[in-house]
């Protein structure tokens, strides 16, 4: 039995995109979905199919399979007719989420007015994988720097290298193109045992160059509380901070964009150590493009970085790079999956990193303290 929205325009002036809001809808349920679009009430256009999940009650325990991955630059795609390759691994997988953690796309180049940076959107969704990928798997969107406006942007920074394409006008680009929470700092339940934070990075951050210190901030005093008061009350069995850039690191030393930098550890040690005090708590991180799990050497905090979308675009770090810090470490491109589980009752979250073919590079089985 369908249910079905009424008609909404479409307009040239906000790329005939629209956000439908679907609400009342029942946990732990699979939909379908079906687009439809026309010229007027007598010209029929295009139909397009999908179908998406819902989470599981909070109180239920549910198997849950998620992925992550960051940094697809159009330039380095490894499948010039399908797109990205990483995406029918990631759909072999069927999972039930997907969180992409920024730079989706990369303005830097070519997007030096709006009509460029609305481009940039039509040609990265005109790849078949990536439209076959998103008509199945529900997708929580964070932006970062490239894909906010350029690279280790921040609202105050003045630049001619954009052309007149500007800060602001990244930021209402992204409310255009993707769908979107009121607020571009969420979090989501799935189910008993998981929880994910994702948070904003860009939007409400100090200048880069500004003094380190209680006022200079990331994240922002109003998310920042937000952060703390709905982490602190939640029950899931595991927290997941998703963070479009690294919160441990190691980074690369010419780095001063995030907060595992030395012109950020005031507020970077704040969430290190709040993180740590939390049981079964985790983060997530994009941005970087090499795959490493870390742990911070004096809070205890896991990190575990997905790494780029295609072997191209790896690099800035090698192989023989090793940290104190590293667990794992590999300059490759690919992707991070999360399997939330429940053996003999006691649950369970495990993390692997993929190849961008779905080769299973590494593992890591984490049990509820």
């Amino acid at each position: 039995e369908w249910k079905s929205t009424r008609w909404e325009r479409v307009a040239a002036k906000s790329d005939y995109t629209r956000h439908f809001k679907l609400t009342n809808l029942t946990p732990a349920t699979r939909y379908d979905l079906r687009v439809e679009s026309r010229l007027n009430k007598n010209h029929a256009g295009a139909t397009l199919t999908g179908a998406f999940g819902t989470a599981a009650a909070k109180e239920q325990p549910d198997n849950v399979v998620f992925t992550v991955s960051t940094g697809q630059a159009y330039i380095h795609i490894d499948d010039e007719v399908k797109g990205f390759k990483m995406y029918e691994a990631m759909s072999r997988l069927a999972p039930d989420f997907f969180v992409h953690t920024g730079d989706f796309l990369y303005y830097d180049r070519l997007a030096k007015d709006l009509p460029l940076a609305r481009w940039h959107w039509e040609r990265m969704f005109s790849f078949p994988n990536l439209r076959d990928f998103h008509r199945q798997v529900p997708i929580y969107y964070t932006k970062d720097d490239h894909d906010t406006w350029m690279d280790d942007c921040y609202p105050t920074m003045k630049s001619h290298f954009m052309g007149t394409f500007t800060f602001e006008h990244g930021l209402a680009l992204w409310r255009e193109q993707l769908p979107m929470s009121p607020k571009p700092y969420r979090t989501f339940r799935w189910g008993k045992d998981l929880q994910i934070w994702v948070v904003e990075g860009r939007e409400f951050r100090s200048a880069n160059p500004d003094k380190d210190g209680p006022n200079k901030s990331i994240w922002g005093r109003e998310q920042m509380a937000w952060f703390r008061r709905t982490v602190s009350e939640s029950d899931a069995t595991f927290k997941i901070l998703v963070s479009p850039s690294p919160v441990v690191g190691p980074d690369r030393d010419n780095k001063f964009d995030n907060h595992s930098n030395p012109n950020w550890q005031f507020e970077g040690k704040q969430v290190r150590e709040f993180i740590a005090a939390q049981k079964n708590m985790y983060v997530v991180c994009g941005d970087r493009h090499w795959q490493y799990i870390s742990v911070d050497t004096e809070t205890g905090v896991k990190e575990f970085s997905c790494g780029p979308a295609s072997d191209a675009h790896a690099g800035g770090w090698t192989n023989d790079m090793l940290r104190a810090e590293h667990r794992y470490l590999n300059v490759v491109g690919g992707f991070l999956a999360g399997f939330v589980e429940r053996k003999r009752g006691e649950p369970r979250l495990i993390f692997r990193h993929y190849s961008v073919a779905g080769e299973v590079l590494n593992e890591d089985v984490l049990l509820a303290k």
